[in-house]
């Protein structure tokens, strides 16, 4: 067993499974909040790993339309399979929701725990017998992740949360150098970090793009997830945009290297950009460095520790066993990027 899968057991993710998204998910949909956009790579499915809990063998095709060896019965099991899991209410549906919602007086505005859904009063003997938050505030609207539970089957689909000193450490590393777009992956905390806190700091845009694995989405909405993300990352020429990926890290480096390409290649066709590389903050556990430094070679780790609110050994520590084994990967000069002093950084 090599040194990387060794640690990657010790701090519960198996290196060679996908455990659902890295602090990722349809929080945002699931309010209504926005519409949650993805990419895929070629033949819309490539990407894929399967369903929730699906062990693939090695070197089993996987199941994409456009993969010509899979069998027709397979294709639509698994398509059956997605179909089964799909959101029982519309996003279209949880957008005039929630600006029903928005009208209710502070006092009439209920959000259950355990359906995850707004309450409108009609609805409220429904759940007289749930755990019920009241007196939902606007502010609490604007970060969802925070008032919706995350998934935690590290087996599926679990949903790892960046901590409020992470956010705010990204969120100032991000306004110190001078970016005023970031294209948040899988980073749903900082995504509403931005947007919540933009008015009090310099103006600065995000695009969320994240997937939740047990849909087909990623495939019926890919055209328009593709515009989108192009549109944003062709704004002022292609500049003063940053990279913030937090990928599931179970998956495979190769594959999430790979996809990460295809966004610096969409990049480059924005404008004057052939000799400029896109600034890329990539979270990911320390002992996957030769991995990554492979596919990207003049990446630099740095020390700052990344910790999650909802996981109990990714915390920040000086020391004991249960320090985050998270680190950011960049291709900014380290030099350039000030680590907190008041934390023990030098």
């Amino acid at each position: 067993m090599r040194v990387h899968e060794r640690e990657a057991q010790r701090f519960g993710c198996p290196a060679r499974l996908r455990l659902g998204t890295g602090s990722g998910g349809f929080l945002g949909e699931r309010l209504g909040l926005w519409p949650v956009r993805m990419l895929s790579g070629d033949g819309g499915g490539s990407a894929r790993r399967g369903g929730p809990g699906a062990k693939r063998r090695r070197g089993a095709p996987l199941p994409s339309r456009s993969n010509p060896s899979v069998s027709e019965a397979r294709l639509s099991a698994r398509e059956k399979y997605n179909q089964s899991h799909q959101p029982s209410v519309s996003h279209r549906d949880n957008v005039e929701r929630y600006k029903e919602f928005l009208t209710l007086q502070l006092s009439k505005r209920k959000f259950c725990r355990e359906c995850q859904q707004l309450l409108l009063p009609l609805e409220w003997g429904r759940h007289s017998s749930h755990q019920v938050v009241n007196n939902v505030s606007v502010a609490q609207l604007k970060r969802p992740s925070h008032l919706l539970s995350p998934l935690e089957n590290k087996k599926t689909n679990a949903q790892y949360l960046f901590a409020d000193r992470s956010c705010q450490f990204l969120l100032d590393l991000i306004v110190a150098q001078g970016f005023k777009r970031v294209l948040c992956v899988g980073t749903p905390r900082l995504h509403e970090l931005i947007k919540f806190q933009a008015p009090s700091k310099q103006k600065v845009k995000s695009l969320l793009l994240d997937i939740d694995f047990s849909t087909y989405k990623m495939y019926y909405e890919m055209n328009a997830a593709y515009e989108i993300c192009q549109k944003f990352l062709k704004q002022d020429k292609g500049e003063d945009v940053v990279m913030v990926a937090d990928p599931p890290f179970g998956g495979l480096v190769e594959a999430l290297a790979f996809s990460f390409k295809k966004l610096i290649e969409m990049w480059r066709q924005t404008g004057d950009t052939t000799n400029k590389e896109l600034p890329i903050l990539w979270i990911f556990p320390y002992f996957f460095e030769s991995r990554i430094l492979e596919f990207f070679p003049h990446f630099s780790m740095l020390d700052y520790q990344v910790d999650y609110d909802n996981h109990a050994l990714y915390k920040h520590g000086k020391t004991g066993r249960k320090q985050s084994p998270v680190r950011i990967f960049t291709n900014l000069l380290p030099h350039l990027i000030a680590l907190p002093p008041e934390e023990g950084y030098r």
